[in-house]
């Protein structure tokens, strides 16, 4: 099979998998921002051509990092050079169930009196990526202004 040379400048994140064994040929695109990983599979056969199944890799590609850099704009802090969410006391935390399902959420974490720490975690499956972050980020910001 005769193939078009790729140009790997405009291939960030996109990769060939062909693996003859499970029939299975396409490109993959794979990212990860702020701890979440985004991936999805084009296959060649649905999309009729490899050059097709490439072009349209780099269009939900490019769709996405677009949609990702417009999340990062709305932040509501700068970040600190302390910790990776932005916002000291605020930060992701992966628990895995006893069922192995994963669930995410943005935890506030603070101390109201020496010895003592209290958190207050905000789901991501509920609020959505940037509403739990908000969530928590307030929650700080309250219980280290309370009496």
């Amino acid at each position: 099979m005769s193939q078009q040379p790729v140009n790997y400048a405009t291939n960030y994140a996109v990769a060939r998998i062909d693996l003859p064994d499970q029939c299975s040929h396409g490109w993959q695109v794979r990212l990860q921002r702020r701890g979440i990983k985004y991936a999805k599979f084009f296959s060649d056969s649905t999309h009729l051509s490899p050059a097709h199944a490439l072009n349209i890799a780099r269009n939900w590609r490019d769709e996405l990092l677009t949609q990702l850099d417009s999340q990062d704009q709305t932040r509501v802090c700068q970040r600190s050079a302390r910790n990776n969410s932005g916002v000291v006391g605020v930060s992701k935390v992966s628990v895995s169930g006893s069922n192995g399902v994963r669930y995410l959420f943005w935890q506030a974490t603070w101390s109201p009196e020496p010895g003592k720490r209290q958190c207050v975690k905000f789901s991501i499956k509920r609020h959505g990526e940037h509403k739990a972050f908000e969530l928590a980020v307030e929650a700080r910001i309250e219980a280290i202004n309370s009496p």
